[in-house]
């Protein structure tokens, strides 16, 4: 998939931006973030797994489907970004919690969006029935017999983590439904010297802290929170036994630290948003219980750019 990504006439490895005021602030060698806040024209890192899996699910169905997702916001726009790239049309399920500008942003690309009273949860399940066998669901979390496009998305991802040339003591990834953190979790641990991994969550969608928590997968109910993207009750069933296997922490963080850590990124010329400067505000909480000092490097996985 890297082969994909870099034959796009978009792509370009996105930045690895050291933050020295971070790294005096935490005690640490280097604190570096990778920002996704421009990523093959979107204001996010999602169209790295979106568009692997429809270029492959699209080998298989050949044709004029038409794509459909759910959505908290990015993940959508990238679907309906591709989409009108290769001429399709799409249709984007988002839960009613999802902003104004959030819709707008994905009717721009020429989507058909359709707001769904309640949980991001919901919406999936709405874009699920909605796609049944005639359309093509374009779902960047997995279920029971809904794995083969999940597990593309997530191997789309990988190029982002195979971008990051250091070798760091600790990768901060947002959770989510957890496949990014299933991607970075894949691939730091097939190397000789795996860092630490720490996940991070909002205390409104602790869907994976408590499935850990619970030494099972389990669905919570959600609330708002500013950290719109990881604003899920059900973690995937792809991610959820390789999170629980190769994270070394997980912690919960609360909208107003979030915020914090998106204003201070901002500060250090890091265009984040709250749910990407989540991994700020989770190495904040965590660090008293990290084994790090002043030679470790630390990279923040930063996901989209601020709103």
């Amino acid at each position: 998939m890297l082969a994909f990504h870099q034959s796009l006439p978009a792509y370009r490895p996105t930045p690895l931006t050291p933050v020295p005021g971070l790294a005096a602030e935490l005690g640490v060698g280097q604190v570096l973030v990778k920002d996704e806040s421009q990523r093959l024209g979107l204001p996010a890192f999602k169209a790295l797994g979106a568009w692997w899996a429809i270029h492959r699910a699209l080998r298989e169905r050949p044709g004029s489907p038409e794509l459909v997702t759910a959505t908290d916001g990015n993940h959508g726009r990238a679907v309906a970004r591709r989409a009108s790239m290769l001429g399709l049309s799409a249709h984007v399920f988002v839960p009613d919690m999802v902003s104004d500008a959030a819709i707008a942003a994905i009717r721009t690309e020429g989507a058909t969006v359709s707001v769904v009273p309640g949980s991001y949860d919901a919406a999936v399940a709405e874009a699920a029935a909605y796609a049944g066998d005639e359309r093509l669901l374009i779902q960047d979390s997995a279920w029971p017999g809904y794995e083969v496009i999940p597990q593309l998305i997530v191997d789309g991802y990988s190029t982002l983590f195979r971008e990051i040339a250091v070798q760091p003591d600790l990768v901060v990834v947002p959770m989510g439904v957890g496949s990014v953190a299933q991607a970075a979790v894949t691939h730091f641990r097939s190397e000789a010297a795996a860092p630490m991994m720490l996940g991070v969550e909002p205390s409104a969608a602790a869907c994976v802290t408590t499935s850990l928590l619970s030494g099972e997968l389990v669905s919570v109910p959600t609330s708002k929170t500013v950290m719109a993207g990881l604003n899920c009750g059900t973690p995937s069933t792809l991610a959820w036994p390789v999170l629980r296997a190769g994270l070394d922490h997980a912690i919960t963080v609360e909208d107003d630290d979030a915020l914090q850590a998106s204003t201070d990124l901002g500060a250090a010329g890091i265009s984040s948003g709250p749910s990407g400067a989540a991994t700020l505000a989770g190495l904040r909480a965590a660090r008293s219980r990290l084994d790090l000092g002043p030679d470790s490097t630390v990279v923040l996985i930063s996901t989209e750019a601020a709103h």
